[in-house]
């Protein structure tokens, strides 16, 4: 049998994950197509189909809520109201289907970006993360014939962070232009910057569990990957966001950064033991963490990133036990 490649084994994942719900437990995120994605980004393309086995057998999944009232995209009063309603999630996933069956996924992207930013917070971000895990793959599929299940990934990941949206923009309401100006051809570094700020804060505090505080890294690291489809004129207003949400996420947790030192890689493995090891554990935020990593060494290294990881592997170890 040849070795699946990226599209197929995230395709194989998607069409596997179709219906599945949006979330388990007491509100607990669906990231098996997060992880799924990240595993085949990272090279482990014919670890999926195991993965994804496993993650179903070990989850039960809430149905997802029927469809209600159809959502009209023209009409602000009407889509700002179903804002954060996760009864309307099936809703928002249709109206995004629709959209991107009638336009090209950029323009999508570009017109609900500006709208969905300022609730980025949402269920710890993960309507911006499942967001940006699909919109790498469908960037990666190029022009393919037959790229459904990808855009409506795009669609799930959209509507869910519509559904759970949370508004922490300090004011601006979905869809105003962000007042705050700077430099959008920027963005992106200053979003690297970021996601080594908090890998830092990560590998270096105590934490009673050792979850949360991931998505304070990989929250910006999801605009990260988004940043560069998007109008230059939105880039800066999402690094802004991105960072006053993964500041606020100190206070949340009651994590108080430890002062700025060198750190300490002593014991320490490389990049690529970390992510295999982060795929042996097999936790969702494991991988995707350590792919953060490993994305965003290459991106700008960084020791902060694989120490990051590094930590997480072992708290997660530790609790899965």
């Amino acid at each position: 049998m040849s070795p699946l490649t990226y599209t197929d084994a995230v395709s194989g994942a998607l069409e596997r994950l179709r219906g599945v719900g949006f979330e388990h437990g007491s509100r607990f995120v669906n990231h098996a197509p997060m992880a799924a994605e990240a595993l085949a980004y990272m090279g482990y393309a014919d670890d999926v189909p195991g993965w994804v086995d496993h993650n179903l057998r070990t989850h039960t999944y809430h149905e997802v809520p029927e469809t209600r009232w159809t959502i009209d995209p023209a009409d602000a009063d009407d889509w700002r109201s179903a804002l954060g309603d996760f009864s309307r999630v099936a809703d928002w996933t249709a109206l995004f289907e629709r959209e991107l069956a009638l336009a090209p996924w950029q323009e999508v992207l570009a017109r609900w970006w500006p709208r969905l930013l300022p609730g980025m917070a949402g269920v710890l971000t993960h309507g911006v993360i499942r967001t940006a895990h699909a919109v790498r793959a469908i960037s990666r599929a190029g022009k393919r014939e037959d790229d459904r299940l990808l855009r409506d990934e795009l669609a799930q990941g959209l509507g869910y962070w519509a559904a759970r949206y949370a508004n922490h923009a300090h004011g601006i309401r979905p869809g105003d232009e962000d007042p705050r100006t700077g430099d959008g051809e920027g963005a992106a570094a200053a979003l690297d910057g970021l996601v080594a700020e908090y890998s830092g804060v990560y590998a270096s505090v105590p934490q009673r569990h050792p979850v949360p505080l991931i998505h304070s890294v990989t929250g910006p690291a999801a605009v990260r990957l988004v940043v560069e489809h998007l109008p230059v004129a939105q880039r800066h207003a999402s690094y802004l966001v991105a960072r006053d949400v993964s500041a606020s996420m100190l206070g949340w947790f009651s994590v108080t950064p430890q002062p700025a030192r060198p750190m300490e890689l002593a014991g320490v493995p490389d990049l690529a033991e970390v992510f295999a090891t982060a795929a042996a554990i097999g936790d969702e935020h494991a991988i995707k963490l350590a792919e953060v990593a490993v994305r965003h060494q290459a991106l700008a290294p960084d020791p902060r990133h694989v120490a990051a990881a590094h930590a997480a592997n072992q708290g997660l170890a530790r609790f899965r036990r």
